[in-house]
């Protein structure tokens, strides 16, 4: 795959309008609880989007900038369960059929939002699922492929969530941002590269799948030891090769969390906010609060809350689902 440019401030810009009416301009709310010293950290609510999670913006921006020749037939996208949403509420949005390719570990609460969209799921192991990922789609389907990360349309969507907090938030230092495909972290990146270029941008991840961190370490990809967990919104046992050089050039590195860490920044999100985060959003806040970042202004991008309730259960009760 041809390796993919940082999108332009323009593009962002002509995003928002696109997603506007659509996605939500959610909150900057301060972290109300302890931080490290020197740090104030603040959460973007991405969690309180109509489908839980900020992949409604990108989902409608790419689908809103497709030729509509293309769409007649329908779309599809290989997510775990939010980027499946995003898109088939955008499809559902402009009447046309949406097909979800999962991996067969997708989560029960999602399965369940997707169907309550309309959207038409094949389960697929996670082997085959993350081949649609890299080879960008099946190549026995003829609908418009939707990609959850490699696209400029999404970037560009997910940029506006960049916009939304230098807005909110001037003064900003450094942001955190749950790392899946680079998608949402890179689109940040870009809109703060444009508005407030002193800023920081990095990437959470969690130890049981964080192909990132050794990548910047080594400086190239690498595939480091994957194992599934209740942290199923990002991590991959590898990197998207199209992603690498664009990452590499406007991220500030990655912060690497525990399971058991990134569980405990869930229970504080709704023990001290009444926030229910899925475990990406968790792990971002819980990157923010080792204090890595250096000191200033944080924020931590709660990306998602479409948790399973059995798993939330789980969590609140102190342990590790």
């Amino acid at each position: 795959m041809t390796p993919l440019s940082p999108v332009s401030i323009e593009e962002i810009l002509a995003a928002r309008d696109r997603i506007a009416g659509a996605a939500l301009r959610t909150p900057l709310v301060r972290w109300n609880g302890e931080a490290p010293p020197g740090v104030e950290i603040h959460l973007k609510l991405e969690c309180l989007q109509p489908i839980g999670s900020f992949k409604i913006r990108g989902a409608v921006n790419a689908i809103a900038s497709a030729d509509p020749e293309r769409l007649a037939g329908g779309v599809y996208t290989a997510s775990a369960g939010n980027m499946a949403q995003g898109v088939a509420w955008a499809a559902r949005r402009r009447g046309i059929p949406c097909t979800v390719i999962v991996p067969e570990h997708a989560p029960s609460a999602k399965i369940r939002a997707i169907e309550r969209l309309g959207a038409s799921i094949e389960k697929r192991p996670f082997d085959a699922w993350w081949r649609v990922l890299a080879e960008h789609g099946s190549p026995e389907r003829r609908d418009f492929f939707v990609h959850p990360v490699s696209d400029p349309g999404v970037i560009a969507g997910n940029g506006t969530i960049g916009l939304e907090i230098v807005e909110d938030l001037p003064d900003v230092d450094a942001v955190v941002v749950p790392y899946g495909g680079g998608g949402l972290s890179s689109g940040i990146a870009c809109a703060f590269r444009a508005r407030r270029p002193a800023a920081r941008v990095f990437a959470a991840e969690v130890e049981t799948a964080a192909p990132l961190f050794p990548s910047f370490a080594a400086g190239t990809p690498s595939v480091p030891s994957y194992a599934p967990s209740f942290v199923d919104g990002i991590g991959a046992k590898a990197l998207l090769p199209e992603m690498w050089p664009m990452v590499r050039e406007l991220l500030a590195g990655s912060i690497v969390v525990s399971l058991a860490e990134t569980a405990a920044a869930i229970r504080t999100l709704v023990e001290r906010h009444r926030v229910v985060a899925e475990g990406a959003g968790g792990a971002a806040v819980a990157a923010a609060l080792t204090g890595k970042t250096g000191p200033g202004r944080i924020v931590a991008v709660v990306s998602g809350g479409n948790i399973d309730p059995e798993k939330l259960a789980i969590i609140l009760t102190g342990g590790i689902p």
